[in-house]
């Protein structure tokens, strides 16, 4: 499966829930573990926790490989490891103060500056 199906199952995935402010990068000019990574807010709990079960249970059923999950316990910031393809999933003032869209952009322009 490539990238690019990975990455739609993934965000079919989230938006079937109902995940909020999904956003997709494309990291492959910063790292070389994976191609590209999504970020998406729950609203609870709950919510972040059935938002990661089910990006995993959709890539799974359609044929591909969940590498890892880490963070479900606590459910505040679930991460999703599908290879080529990261998810995570957070609260939303989680999402705020890592504010991972603009550290990877930031990592980018400087590479780019390299």
């Amino acid at each position: 499966m490539d990238t690019a199906e990975l990455t739609r199952i993934a965000v079919d995935a989230l938006e079937g829930i109902k995940a909020k402010d999904i956003t997709v990068l494309d990291v492959r000019q910063m790292t070389s573990l994976f191609d590209t990574m999504i970020v998406a807010s729950g609203d609870s709990t709950r919510q972040v926790k059935a938002l990661a079960d089910n990006v995993r249970e959709k890539i799974k059923e359609a044929g591909g490989e969940i590498l890892g999950t880490e963070g479900e316990q606590a459910a505040e910031w679930v991460l999703v490891d599908a290879g080529d393809v990261v998810v995570h999933v957070m609260h939303p003032a989680t999402r705020q103060y890592y504010n991972l869209e603009e550290l990877w952009s930031v990592a980018g322009q400087r590479r780019a500056a390299a």
